[in-house]
């Protein structure tokens, strides 16, 4: 038995020291490569990004983003609370289930692990959550986030997202465009930014809106 616990602890060990070692590494290089990008690769749809460091991303985009996904960005510290509580209540009730993960830890799976549920990729994913919001800060992680982020069919980041819908790249990006490619961020494979029609249209329409109260309201304050 003590053995075993020693085995555990030393397990647990390295595995706090590869993940601390590996989210250090991340804050100054860019992720190469993630496991939802060799899936695609895998499965023959491909592969097409372009990074983009956040300095030179048009800020509507970064505006679009928190007033779709987590307008408390700049607030949280990796969770929002509130927000898991609502999702939890309206998934009891049936229905299309619906998460309340923020942007922080949408970026922490993308980077580090795999798409998914499971109460284990879950606390993996909170465990990273804490560690790039410490070790890195709300400006990395919303870099990561815009360029990891899947835009479409084998298309990852803002920017290679705005090169295959307006022709153009994310540094001059409008407020419909932006908006435009944050509505397609929940379903990129069954949604398109061009010409949408719909729900997307619609939605598209209510992000671009709130984007305009995150920048009046300074809810974007932490990436200036």
């Amino acid at each position: 038995m003590f053995r075993m616990f020693r085995l555990i602890g030393k397990a647990a060990f390295l595995f706090v020291g590869i993940s601390v070692i590996w989210v250090f590494i991340y804050r100054f290089v860019p992720p190469p490569i993630t496991f939802t990008m060799i899936g695609d690769v895998v499965t023959g749809r491909g592969l097409t990004k372009d990074w983009m460091s956040l300095d030179r991303t048009d800020p509507n985009m970064a505006r679009a983003v928190i007033a779709a996904e987590d307008s408390k960005f700049c607030q949280h510290h990796g969770f929002d609370f509130e927000a898991i509580e609502k999702a939890m209540r309206r998934n009891a009730r049936g229905g299309r289930i619906r998460g309340g993960s923020t942007i922080s830890q949408q970026t922490a799976k993308n980077a580090f692990l795999w798409q998914g549920g499971g109460y284990f990729r879950k606390g993996m994913e909170a465990w990273f959550t804490l560690l790039i919001e410490n070790i890195w800060g709300k400006r990395r992680i919303m870099e990561v986030y815009l360029n990891l982020a899947e835009t479409g069919i084998g298309t990852y980041g803002v920017n290679a997202g705005a090169q295959r819908y307006f022709g153009h790249d994310a540094s001059q990006l409008t407020r419909a465009e932006a908006a435009r490619i944050a509505a397609v961020l929940p379903l990129p494979k069954k949604r398109d930014a061009v010409d949408p029609a719909g729900f997307t249209r619609r939605y598209g329409n209510r992000i671009a809106k709130r984007s305009g109260v995150v920048g009046r309201e300074g809810f974007d304050s932490c990436l200036r």
